[in-house]
């Protein structure tokens, strides 16, 4: 403006400031003629005593002269310098400074030397700034562009022009809106608007930014901006950061719609829902218009011929953001055949993707007299990938653009062909099982145990393979069963046949070995039972649709073993089924010789139970017939086999023990259905199991309460002191009273406190609510409200009444 004058600040980091430099004139001689208040801050000497002498006495140390000498030179000759060099302040030490040097002429016509000085860190301190925002402008690759509070651009970096497609100074004094598309320059305005009023940075934001040179290319960016302001806080426009992110933008775009196509293709097991998903998922995403062809013989659920060139297709599936689109693609339900030479029958000849970004109507729709309908829609782009299972052709997914402006690419393909491998194996599965298959899977997957409980006395790790091919559904089975005194039950086992009713038995056997565990009978009157339970299933059996017998169960196989952390006794019983394996903790592989017992189901033969002493740590291994028999060899054989794998090389984690034996021992798709448990013992501390035996006398209660009382205290169990008392004492008093005999008190500290009192009688005791006028009957209701669990467990001479009740939690512990 005239008449005024516009006052711009220093910026207080510039070393060469005026508030900052040293400022030192030189005659053509070498004297000082000149010297700055700063020059006598920073190097001591007043004006009187550097006036009038010569800077190489006053600021040159003489072990310094040489290089002095050489920079004065190199000034001489180039009418100026700028460099580091060594000057001797008052004090005597030598400090390293930046020199600017320039000759100027006075009006006399004499020559002098203006020096502006700084310390050489702030001046190194300064280039390097200096240089980041060099490199910001000229080499950096994230785009830079600096407006002024009017949003007017003042300075634009070379990544800048280059996305814009023009040189960085043709850009100064244009706006946004002068290179991109009105609404994607007014959204970015806008946001810059926000952050010149507020001070609040903007960061990483995504937005569209299409180019009025080519409006229709899509394009995105991250934009970050911040306010610019001088030392003294006025504000003088804003800088934004651009990248180009439209590579990542697409990449994320087809990650999500392949995401959202994973979850939405396959939902049915029906051949033209899942091909109807998959023409969905692709428009409008991927596409404008999709079509599924796939051989007649799979529409109609048959198998698909390996060689599928010339055969007809159906049209299965279309979809399209156009509305009218069947006036272009031939409608669902048509039958034709590709002539040869179109893209669609070179795909399914040669089995490959086919990509024309250009697409040629008469070619891709040579003899369906519709290309002129297409190219009046904007057809201009086609892909065509395969529909492949199994090595087989289904058939094949073309796809269309008309709306969208950019051809299809590669990478267009490849998602392409992600989502058909996807579609593809959806139908093959829609035409492959049958409803009675899906039913008997549902059955079975609800029968079996969907996770094992976890149990202190043992560690489990299991495996279960279906049958594979045409054997359907089986009856294989395991069960983990936590019982009374910290005991565990081990059941594995095997109904005869395949099948549905094969997996129906299993359940009924399952839910009885439940209710059977808990009455804790011994592993042979469990096994009698299920015989029981086995025979009157075998005379339930109804006859077919025909009237004939239909699938008969004619039998199933059962092993029953319970194992006592206590007394690291493990007793087993089995019905027809494979002993099991031992390894001991040195790694010592053997198979019991246990009474085999008839299979379940015969009836009128006795099952026997035989006791095994287990050190801690061994691992016993259960399992079906269908681990250890095969078409290449028997049983005993595969047991063998069985126990090399188990002895292995060394210690493993039962998990990688199991993975380990069924990749030796069973094929891809084994020809029965496989079971596999594997049971890692540990045993209960000594110090954790206190036995006592008292007399059946009138003071056998409170001699009860009194050792309880002591041994709670030992183990820390002060809360459960009171309570406990109360039960033992009612608990032996019915012993006392109505057993006689010795009575053995025994506590355990397991997972649970388990309080157990064993008598000779084998009477059990029952629970009942006591009216008002009667004298007892009330000691086992306080049991049952005092405990979280209790029961009677009977021997083959007297029995036990069993408490179990939740240990007080520790600190840090969830509470359970």
């Amino acid at each position: 403006m005239t008449g005024s004058v516009t006052l711009i600040s220093e910026s207080p980091e510039d070393p060469f400031s005026l508030g900052r430099a040293v400022s030192v004139v030189l005659d053509p001689h070498g004297r000082v003629t000149g010297w700055s208040e700063r020059a006598e801050a920073l190097l001591g000497y007043a004006s009187r005593e550097a006036l009038g002498r010569e800077a190489t006495e006053l600021l040159v140390d003489p072990q310094d002269e040489g290089v002095l000498m050489k920079a004065a030179a190199e000034c001489r000759r180039d009418r100026g310098w700028f460099g580091v060099v060594p000057v001797r302040v008052k004090e005597g030490r030598t400090l390293g400074f930046g020199v600017r040097a320039r000759l100027v002429t006075r009006d006399d016509g004499e020559t002098e030397w203006f020096l502006v000085g700084a310390p050489a860190a702030e001046v190194v301190q300064w280039e390097i700034d200096r240089s980041v925002m060099d490199g910001l402008f000229r080499r950096s690759p994230i785009g830079l562009a600096v407006h002024d509070t009017a949003l007017t651009i003042l300075r634009v970096n070379r990544a800048i022009a280059r996305l814009g497609g023009f040189e960085a100074e043709q850009a100064r004094g244009f706006r946004i809106g002068d290179f991109l598309v009105r609404v994607d320059a007014d959204t970015v305005e806008d946001r810059l608007r926000e952050v010149l009023d507020t001070g609040e940075p903007l960061i990483f934001t995504e937005q569209s930014c299409r180019l009025l040179a080519a409006p229709t290319t899509e394009r995105f960016v991250d934009v970050s901006a911040y306010r610019l302001e001088d030392s003294t806080g006025r504000v003088l426009g804003v800088t934004q950061l651009v990248e180009d992110v439209t590579e990542r933008h697409r990449a994320r775009r087809r990650l999500a719609l392949l995401s959202a196509a994973g979850a939405g293709i396959g939902t049915t097991l029906d051949v033209g829902t899942t091909a109807s998903e998959l023409a969905e998922a692709a428009v409008p995403g991927l596409a404008d218009c999709v079509s599924v062809d796939l051989l007649e013989q799979v529409s109609r659920g048959e198998e698909p011929v390996p060689d599928s060139r010339g055969d007809a297709v159906r049209r299965t599936a279309l979809h399209s953001v156009a509305a009218a689109s069947e006036q272009i693609m031939f409608p669902v339900g048509t039958l034709t055949t590709f002539p040869p030479g179109t893209p669609q029958a070179r795909c399914l000849s040669g089995r490959r993707p086919v990509l024309e970004p250009f697409v040629d109507l008469s070619k891709a729709l040579a003899g369906l007299d519709r290309a002129e309908a297409a190219e009046l829609r904007g057809v201009h782009s086609l892909m065509v990938v395969p529909l492949t299972a199994r090595g087989l052709v289904l058939g094949c997914m073309s796809l269309w653009r008309s709306r969208l402006p950019e051809p299809f690419e590669e990478d267009d393909l490849t998602l392409a062909g992600e989502l058909a491998a996807r579609a593809a194996v959806s139908i093959d599965n829609a035409r492959r099982f049958t409803q009675q298959r899906r039913t008997a899977l549902a059955l079975q997957r609800r029968l079996m145990p969907r996770e094992l409980p976890e149990h202190p006395a043992v560690l489990v790790a299991h495996r279960y393979l279906p049958a594979g091919g045409a054997a359907g559904v089986g009856g294989d089975w395991f069960d983990v069963v936590p019982l009374s005194g910290a005991r565990v039950a081990l059941v594995i086992g095997d109904v005869v046949g395949h099948g549905i009713n094969a997996a129906a038995t299993m359940g009924r056997l399952r839910t009885a070995v439940h209710t059977l565990a808990d009455l804790d009978l011994e592993p042979d009157e469990v096994l009698s039972h299920l015989d029981d339970l086995v025979t009157r299933l075998a005379g339930e059996q109804e006859p077919d649709d025909q009237g004939g017998p239909g699938e008969q169960v004619v039998g199933a196989t059962c092993l029953y073993a319970v194992y006592d952390p206590v007394a690291r006794q493990c007793c087993i019983a089995r019905a027809g089924h494979p002993p099991p394996a031992v390894v001991t903790p040195d790694g010592v592989v053997s198979v019991p010789d246990l009474p085999a017992g008839p299979p379940l189901g015969l009836g009128g033969l006795p099952f026997e139970t035989a006791e095994l002493t287990l050190p801690e740590g061994s691992v016993i291994a259960l399992y079906t017939n269908g681990l250890v028999e095969g078409e290449e060899h028997d049983m005993e054989d595969g047991i063998a086999r069985l126990c090399t794998v188990l002895g292995g090389s060394g210690p493993r984690q039962l998990d990688e023990l199991a993975e380990d034996v069924v990749d030796a021992l069973l094929p891809a798709r084994p020809s029965d259905d496989v079971a596999l448990l594997l049971a890692r013992t540990s045993r209960l501390a000594p110090e954790l199991v206190a036995t006592w035996e008292l007399t059946a006398e009138a003071t056998a209660p409170s001699k009860a309460r009194r050792l309880t009382a002591e041994q709670l205290a030992a183990w820390g169990l002060d809360e459960l002191v009171f309570t406990t008392e109360l039960i033992v004492s009612e608990l032996v008093t019915n012993a006392y009273r109505y057993a006689g005999g010795p009575v053995t008190l025994r506590l355990i500290h397991h997972h649970r406190l388990i309080c157990e009192v064993t008598d000779p009688s084998s009477t059990s005791p029952h629970l009942r609510r006591a009216r008002a006028t009667d004298e007892g009957g009330r000691g086992l209701l306080l049991v049952a409200q005092l405990t979280e669990h209790w029961g009677t467990r009977h021997a083959r001479e007297g029995k036990t009444v069993w408490t179990e009740q939740l240990l007080p939690p520790t600190p840090g512990s969830p509470v359970v």
